[in-house]
């Protein structure tokens, strides 16, 4: 695929610089990078779920932050090693991890939850008032044209 160069845009945007930067990352593939599995789901008309595969993890190991525009989930396994105990096997991943996910606006995180190893994130799509569509009324009658205010110029 081929690179885009944005960089002529900006000289005649503005505000549309965070745009850009997700487009930039878009075309460059994440590299190998996908632990934990998770699932984003459409749960209702503004409702989101993110799911995410963190057996092994409990709540204390797990940090959510949400800030301008970017979900970002950390993991880290304290390390723990019974007395006497040896791993033959070591099949489930205790490697930290941190996952970022690109929020649009006016898209809030309400709760999160961790049950049976999935770790559940609902997110919220709250348009403002002032931002929905609303109905403007014709009125019956012709408004009548604007008042002009006649000036006298002074010699």
């Amino acid at each position: 695929m081929r690179h885009v160069d944005f960089s002529p845009l900006y000289r005649s945007t503005v505000g549309f610089d965070r745009l850009f930067t997700m487009l930039d990352s878009l075309s460059q593939p994440d590299q190998g990078n996908t632990y934990p599995p998770y699932n984003i789901e459409r749960t209702g008309e503004n409702t989101y779920r993110i799911t995410m595969a963190v057996a092994g993890f409990d709540e204390s190991e797990i940090s959510i932050e949400a800030q301008a525009h970017t979900l970002t989930v950390k993991g880290g396994k304290s390390e723990e090693n019974a007395e006497g105990s040896e791993f033959l096997y070591r099949g489930i991943a205790k490697r930290a991890f941190e996952r970022r996910f690109q929020l649009a606006d006016h898209v809030e995180v309400t709760a999160a939850s961790l049950k049976n190893g999935l770790l559940h994130i609902d997110l919220l799509r709250s348009i403002p008032e002032t931002m929905k569509p609303r109905k403007i009324a014709i009125a019956a009658e012709p408004v009548s044209a604007p008042k002009a205010i006649e000036a006298h110029v002074a010699n």
